[in-house]
């Protein structure tokens, strides 16, 4: 049974039915109870309570290996810097985060009172987190075996798509050529990091000149700054009166 949006769930395993396309089995069971707990719910507990970080760290790692088979069997001509940049276009925060949203995993998310009052139930990176979360404990219970049925499924799709409209190209290597051919300089990059080590967050900032025209976040430097190329890439290749900078001011000059 799902969870009326914007509620927190009190008995996570009522999602188990929605998220079958996942191989969630539809009787559920603690792990996936567990998957589907924030930290932020578990903190807020009377008694010590278990959260999905661990599970997450798990399920990120059996992510990244069945994508990767994925595209080295379907991809042979590919070489390893492709298969990475390929793989990187389709297992992010944002694309994981969207496949979260399609299977309905933001309503089934146990969040503490601040989280949710913040809008944690939509947020990019958890949404993402639970979703890897998910994967682990699926991987856990099921096998491989499972998780691949599930996930070969929703990723195929996106990789097919990322090949076809040339998501393979690095941005940074295209934002330097745009920004050399453009505007005469390459491109810098500032880059901030915040949250524990075991769960870093970084926000990137990329400057032509004295100007900012890109901002990005990821769960790595690479993918922050990979983002931040993507948007000034956006902005570079618009018509001069739409490429306006970001932000602007001599204390935002890059070094």
């Amino acid at each position: 049974m799902a969870s009326t949006p914007g509620a927190r769930p009190s008995r996570p395993s009522d999602a188990a039915e929605d998220l079958e396309v996942l191989g969630v089995p539809p009787e559920g069971g603690p792990v996936y109870d567990l998957a589907l707990t924030h930290r932020s719910y578990a903190f807020e507990q009377v008694e010590p309570a278990g959260h999905n970080e661990r599970l997450e760290f798990l399920g990120d790692a059996v992510l990244g290996t069945v994508v990767t088979d994925l595209i080295f069997t379907s991809y042979p001509e590919l070489s390893e810097g492709a298969m990475a940049r390929l793989r990187a276009s389709v297992v992010n925060t944002q694309a994981l985060a969207a496949i979260a949203r399609r299977v309905g995993i933001g309503g089934h998310i146990r969040l503490g009172r601040g989280e949710e009052l913040s809008g944690g139930r939509d947020k990019d990176s958890l949404l993402a987190d639970t979703f890897e979360a998910v994967v682990g404990a699926v991987y856990i219970e099921r096998g491989i075996d499972t998780v691949c049925r599930a996930l070969v499924p929703l990723f195929r799709p996106l990789v097919e798509e990322a090949v076809s409209v040339r998501e393979r190209y690095d941005a940074k290597t295209a934002l330097q050529e745009v920004a050399v051919r453009e505007r005469g300089g390459a491109p810098v990059y500032r880059v901030a990091s915040t949250g524990p080590d075991h769960d870093k967050r970084f926000t990137a900032e990329v400057f032509v000149g004295d100007e900012r025209y890109g901002r990005g976040e990821g769960r790595s430097k690479k993918e922050a700054e990979q983002n931040a190329a993507r948007e000034a890439l956006g902005r570079l290749e618009r018509s001069p009166a739409e490429s306006a900078p970001s932000d602007r001011g001599h204390d935002a000059r890059a070094s």
